[in-house]
């Protein structure tokens, strides 16, 4: 089978690329906007970037894959409010990109969506919940998933919540390493207490999409970490796991922060449908702290 994933130079990509790597039965196509390194010996790269249509009915043409991850998306919620016309360009236009070249190369579409869809009044939430989103960076991934909806091809939409990990090289930070870092330099923080998620490994995320594309699942899938915490939980433990003085965490409201975009109080997600149909197992978030702590002291 072979499977070619986008934004490979990302904390998903590029677990999702290590994981497929790891399967002789799987050709990888490990795609981004720049060469990136520490690619597996057998995994082959190509320059893409999604909104380049020309590009990316290019490349897709030539790899010929059998299913086509995107994980390529502008994920930085206050830059998407302040910046809508980029944001849409690499969150929808993109999308649409990817699926008309699926279309024409007979692909699976695998898009990977966000529990930012949700105004965040209830929570955890299952795939039959109905989105709508608070921001506008929930609002763009809305529409990539109705342009995926839209497919002529098989599609299957992973959505998933607050992805944490580590890789050697990262580019953007993530909760678990923003609280180990701010801690270890001594500095007070401010967490919020009132937001609640359900976080995932990105190991997790990256089995998720694995097992849906050899199961050549369709339709919608939740994939995320299977306890209900908010932020300021997460911190303490963290904090605690690596012994770290979690006196310097300061639990505060979402009131306390002055941010571009409006972020949805309750999500996480019921995974019961992933376990089911996928066979989808995460590890505990005490687990993934040890795999976190073990790739940060290779």
């Amino acid at each position: 089978m072979k499977i070619l994933v986008t934004g490979s130079n990302g904390l998903l990509g590029y677990k999702l690329i290590q994981l497929l790597a790891s399967y002789p039965e799987i050709t990888s196509i490990a795609t981004a906007r720049k060469s990136i390194g520490g690619l597996p010996a057998n995994v082959r790269f190509m320059e893409l970037n999604i909104t380049d249509r020309n590009q990316t009915l290019q490349v897709i043409a030539e790899a010929k894959p059998d299913a086509v991850i995107n994980t390529a998306a502008m994920t930085q919620v206050d830059h998407c409010e302040t910046d809508r016309e980029l944001c849409w360009l690499a969150n929808v236009t993109g999308v649409e990109n990817v699926r008309l070249g699926c279309e024409q190369n007979g692909c699976h579409l695998i898009h990977i969506s966000t529990d930012f869809i949700f105004d965040g009044s209830r929570g955890p939430l299952d795939e039959t919940a109905v989105p709508h989103p608070v921001n506008y960076y929930g609002e763009s991934k809305l529409a990539g998933e109705q342009v995926a909806m839209q497919s002529k091809i098989p599609w299957t939409i992973l959505r998933t919540v607050l992805v944490y990990g580590v890789t050697p090289d990262m580019s953007r930070s993530n909760i678990v390493l923003w609280v180990k870092n701010s801690l270890e330099a001594g500095k007070t923080i401010q967490v919020v207490n009132d937001q609640w998620r359900t976080p995932t490994l990105a190991e997790d995320l990256a089995m998720g999409c694995y097992l849906t594309a050899i199961h050549k699942a369709t339709g919608i899938y939740h994939i995320s970490g299977d306890e209900m915490m908010t932020p300021f939980d997460i911190a303490i433990r963290t904090a605690e796991f690596f012994r770290l003085d979690a006196t310097l965490i300061k639990p505060a409201d979402s009131t306390t922060f002055k941010q571009p975009a409006k972020r949805p109080l309750k999500t996480g997600f019921v995974i019961a449908k992933a376990k089911k149909e996928l066979g989808y197992r995460p590890h505990t978030f005490h687990q993934g702290l040890e795999m976190v702590a073990a790739q940060l002291t290779r």
